[in-house]
């Protein structure tokens, strides 16, 4: 960041990363890219109301509880970004112009309207960067441990009109090994309708975190997205965290037993 500019982040800004169970012993390692909805004093409410700041285009809805209920139930480590993907999208390269959209589905942001690059710079460096080192930082830590990438998402039940019947879906690309497992042992659940590389299709010019952290590691990873009305509440997040918990504990043991 260039040294004229302040810092975007002040003392009374939260970190833009949260780490829990940094010790765990699971093999599992959680990443929600989406997890909060901060937005730093310095760029006010970038003129979006607060119900639209509370809504799927502001952040992953229930994500966090699930991930940290996940956490309890498994000992894994999980790392959380903390503000809002409309200040800066962590799933997305920084050149890219869905990183800080001007638009978010039909929701204008006035705050991310004419950005220069010294204040798209100052966003990379203040949130993007932090979050992103220390999930580099933690993953070289453990390189000599097994380590089982799961990047953790919700999506909305309607898109732009279009209804998403789906409760779950599993993501992945390069590497469909272990999403090929879980779509099994989700589907044999019997009461899930499961979304096969939906509701988004995983791709290196779509996503940032999975390709980064996990096709350029070769580390076994999935993508996974909830359904985000099954999981706003503390009664579903602990539902869906105990069900992923016995499944993502039954697909890593099949995985390696392949």
């Amino acid at each position: 960041m260039p040294d004229h500019l302040p810092p975007l982040l002040s003392p009374s800004d939260p970190s833009p990363v949260r780490v829990l169970r940094e010790s765990g012993r699971s093999a599992l390692f959680l990443t929600a890219d989406h997890a909060g909805r901060a937005i730093p004093a310095a760029l006010g409410d970038l003129g979006v109301s607060d119900a639209e700041r509370r809504r799927h285009i502001a952040w992953d809805i229930g994500i966090a509880g699930v991930t940290e209920c996940l956490c309890d139930h498994l000992d894994a480590t999980a790392v959380f970004q903390t503000y809002s993907r409309l200040v800066i999208d962590c799933n997305r390269d920084p050149s890219w112009p869905s990183a800080m959209p001007e638009m978010s589905e039909y929701t204008p942001i006035p705050g991310n309207f004419g950005l220069t690059e010294e204040a798209k710079a100052a966003r990379v460096a203040a949130i993007f960067t932090p979050y992103h080192d220390r999930i580099r930082a933690l993953l070289d830590a453990r390189a000599q441990r097994r380590t089982v990438l799961i990047a953790m998402h919700s999506f909305t039940p309607s898109f732009k009109g279009e209804s998403r019947a789906m409760q779950i879906g599993v993501l992945y690309d390069k590497d469909p090994k272990l999403a090929l497992i879980l779509l099994d042992l989700l589907r044999q659940e019997g009461d899930l309708v499961v979304g096969d590389n939906a509701p988004y299709a995983l791709a290196e010019d779509s996503d940032f975190s999975i390709p980064s952290h996990g096709h350029r590691r070769g580390l076994p990873h999935v993508e996974i997205e909830i359904r985000q009305d099954l999981i706003a509440e503390p009664e579903g997040q602990r539902a869906w965290a105990r069900r992923l918990a016995r499944l993502f504990t039954a697909a890593d043991a099949a995985l390696q037993a392949a």
